[in-house]
């Protein structure tokens, strides 16, 4: 019995089954590249990133702005489905984030500066910790912007002076060196946004505060051409230098630091400059032999002890420290350590930590941090 024979689909059918082939692929294709967003999770910086999986090849054919407008609009819909939060917006701001996700306020640094010389004693381990402290900057805490404090820049007894300029020069602020230390350069530039940011800080604490054009001191610009080598390690962010009050107390110096505490939730750094121990009038009995002198060795200790006990003692243990008897002989003025009670404003309830110490005849060159860094895992 022989069976009827195939007939050919018609022109018709052929292309139903045509069309329904491309709505499947078309189909397939939009579901891979809508859900292969957010499946690969990669850390650049500290902040996590979600990434287009690259499915198929297809990642290359993505517009870079479609992308990076699906990635936002994905965050947010994920917060509102899952009730987490979208961190977008703070980690934009502050890169530094814990191996949890959660921001974290940036660190506080006091650095011992020294003399102009410093740059050019490339072998000094002053130099090299500073350049250690730097790269720790750059590459971990990752900050928008830097304020600076000074111990070079006092303004009035009740009022601070902010730099507003967007350019600014350097100031040579020494004496008797050599002609071309006063030609040297530091590439900088400062931001008005910043600084009314600190101007308002300030007034929101009751504190009087104005802001002026002004250039970098050597107190600035001289340890971070150490700690920021344009060359090998710029630094790359506004700077924005903030004076001391022309007074010695303590406390009014530490408020100084409460007040701009809270910017280090925005992801800007604060430095304080000064000098952990700091007698100029003393160096013509220790030149060429770098012996420290017994005040420098007693002091210095005396600061760690101050500075590293618990946070809620600190304030009182670093007023106690220039009521002691070798205080005078280590700062026959309090300009040079005033900064590290700033500093420890700024810190609020966060430990400190003595990342380095040098007793060297008059001086001594110990270095700070007040708060964490991420780990290396995290960024």
């Amino acid at each position: 019995m022989s069976s009827a024979p195939t007939q050919p689909p018609r022109d018709n059918e052929r292309s139903s089954i045509n069309l329904i082939s491309i709505i499947t692929v078309a189909v397939a294709v939009l579901l891979a590249l809508f859900f292969g967003y957010g499946l690969t999770t990669t850390t650049d910086g500290g902040s996590n990133t979600n990434t287009p999986a690259t499915l198929f090849g297809l990642r290359r054919f993505i517009p870079s702005f479609w992308a990076s407008g699906t990635r936002r609009q994905l965050g947010s819909v994920a917060s509102v489905a899952t009730g987490v939060p979208d961190h977008t917006q703070s980690i934009a701001k502050n890169p530094v984030v814990s191996g949890h996700g959660d921001t974290m306020k940036t660190p506080v640094y006091f650095l011992s500066h020294g003399g102009p010389n410093i740059m050019y004693d490339i072998d000094h381990p002053a130099y090299k910790e500073l350049g250690k402290i730097g790269r720790e900057i750059t590459t971990k805490v990752k900050p928008r912007a830097v304020v600076v404090f000074s111990a070079h820049w006092q303004a009035g007894r009740d009022t601070v002076q902010v730099n507003t300029a967007e350019m600014t020069e350097l100031i040579y602020d020494f004496y008797g060196f050599p002609s071309h230390y006063y030609e040297e350069k530091y590439p900088n530039v400062g931001s008005r946004e910043v600084a009314i940011k600190v101007i308002d800080a300030f007034k929101e604490a009751g504190i009087k505060a104005e802001g002026v054009k002004r250039g970098l001191d050597h107190g600035v610009w001289a340890s971070f051409k150490c700690a920021f080598e344009p060359e090998s390690n710029p630094l790359n962010v506004p700077i924005v230098q903030v004076s001391l009050f022309n007074t010695e107390d303590p406390m009014q110096h530490f408020r100084l630091g409460q007040a701009v505490q809270k910017l280090r939730e925005e992801n800007i750094l604060i430095i304080v400059s000064g000098m952990a121990v700091h007698n100029l009038r003393d160096l013509r009995f220790t030149f060429g032999n770098p012996r420290p002198m017994p005040y420098t060795v007693s002091f210095d200790e005396a600061l760690k002890d101050a500075v590293t006990t618990s946070p809620a003692e600190r304030p009182q243990a670093l007023t106690e420290l220039l009521k002691r008897g070798d205080a005078r002989q280590a700062h026959p003025t309090f300009d040079h350590l005033l900064p590290i009670h700033v500093g420890a404003g700024a810190a609020g309830d966060d430990l400190a930590k003595r990342l380095f110490t040098l007793k060297e005849g008059s001086m001594s060159w110990a270095q700070f941090r007040f708060g964490e860094v991420a780990n290396a895992s995290a960024l």
